[in-house]
């Protein structure tokens, strides 16, 4: 493939970690996921920032995609340098050395009727 698909840098504006659950870790732990689908011919090196509302950015978690390759990474499971508190809002600043395709999924396990949501990250460059 020539041309190459996805940017290199995205934002995802907002989320928040539930702390209760209906069921048993670790399938129904509330949790963030970030996914990323790398289409390219390289892999792709990725670093994670974390932005809060009452304190400073924590990151860089460095993450590896590699080529051809799709990857989930659980938020609740980026831990250094510092674990992401559950029931705090957070955003995230995913930049990439080569283009990717970023999606978010939430699952919110407070109730017995779980809940899924997906949002396609902001494409930022």
């Amino acid at each position: 493939m020539s041309e190459q698909i996805g940017h290199r840098m995205w934002a995802i504006a907002g989320s928040n970690i539930p702390l209760d659950q209906t069921g048993d870790e670790p399938d129904f732990t509330s949790h963030d996921s970030l996914w990323m689908l790398n289409p390219n011919e390289e892999d792709a090196d990725v670093e994670v920032t974390i932005y809060y509302s009452d304190q400073e950015p924590k990151g860089p978690y460095p993450l590896r995609v590699n080529a051809r390759r799709v990857r989930e990474v659980r938020f609740n499971d980026l831990i250094d340098p510092a674990a992401i508190p559950l029931e705090t809002d957070y955003g995230a600043i995913i930049r990439s050395d080569t283009p990717l395709v970023v999606q978010i999924t939430q699952m919110d396990t407070r109730q017995a009727e779980n809940t899924r949501t997906n949002t396609l990250a902001y494409p930022v460059s």
